[in-house]
C-alpha cells in the first residue's frame, strides 16, 4: 500500500477506531487513578494528535511530553528508536505512549528507550491497536500479540496485559492496553 493511497474506512475501521479511543480514554483515566499523584512526574509521547493525559494528572503532577516532530512542541524532541543521550535517564513515575509503538522502525529499541526514561518501580503505560487498519502518521509498521507484547517487554515486570474483545472475533483483539514496570533495583 503506498502512501499516496486514500481510502474511505470501512465499517468495521470506523467502529473500531471508536472503541478504541474509548479503550484509550478509559485505560488512562484508570492508570492516573491508581498510579499518578500529585508528586510524580509523567511523560506523554506524541499526545499532540490526542486529548493526552495532560487534563487527567492531579494538580502538582509534572507533565513532560515527547515527540518525534520538531515541530510538535515538545518537551523533548526524539525518535525513541535512536541512541538519544539527550533525554534523561530514570526521571519519570510514570511513561503514557498510547497508539505510537506501531509506528516505531525498532519496537525494541523503542522499549529500552522508554525503559530507560523510567525510574525504578515507575510505570510504562501503552497501547496498541492489533485488530485495525493501517493508518498514519505513517509508517504503520507493527501489530503485536499478547505474546509479542510480552517478548517485548520482557526486562518488565509485574505485567498486565488486557485485550479489548472484537465482537464475533474470539482471539482477535481490536486493542492491548499495557501497564508494565521498571524492576526495583
Amino acid at each position: 500500500m503506498s502512501e499516496q493511497t486514500v481510502q474511505t474506512p470501512a465499517l468495521m475501521d470506523v467502529e473500531h477506531l471508536a472503541a478504541i479511543r474509548a479503550n484509550v480514554e478509559r485505560f488512562q483515566r484508570a492508570a492516573v487513578t491508581r498510579w499518578v499523584t500529585d508528586q510524580s512526574t509523567v511523560l506523554d509521547v506524541a499526545p499532540q494528535d490526542h486529548a493526552g493525559v495532560r487534563s487527567l494528572l492531579p494538580d502538582g503532577a509534572r507533565l513532560e511530553t515527547l515527540d518525534i516532530d520538531p515541530r510538535a512542541g515538545a518537551t523533548y524532541t526524539a525518535d525513541l528508536c535512536a541512541s538519544n543521550a539527550h533525554l534523561p535517564a530514570q526521571r519519570f513515575d510514570c511513561v503514557f505512549c498510547t497508539e505510537v509503538l506501531e509506528h516505531t522502525l525498532q519496537p525494541f529499541d523503542a522499549v529500552d528507550t522508554l525503559y530507560r526514561l523510567l525510574r525504578p518501580g515507575g510505570r510504562l503505560l501503552l497501547t496498541v491497536p492489533f485488530n485495525f487498519r493501517i493508518h498514519g502518521p505513517l509508517p504503520d509498521c507493527w501489530r503485536f500479540t499478547e505474546h509479542g507484547l510480552r517478548a517485548l517487554l520482557g526486562s518488565y515486570t509485574e505485567l498486565e496485559i488486557d485485550g479489548l474483545p472484537t465482537p464475533d472475533r474470539p482471539l482477535m483483539p481490536t486493542h492491548y492496553t499495557v501497564a508494565a514496570a521498571r524492576p526495583l533495583p
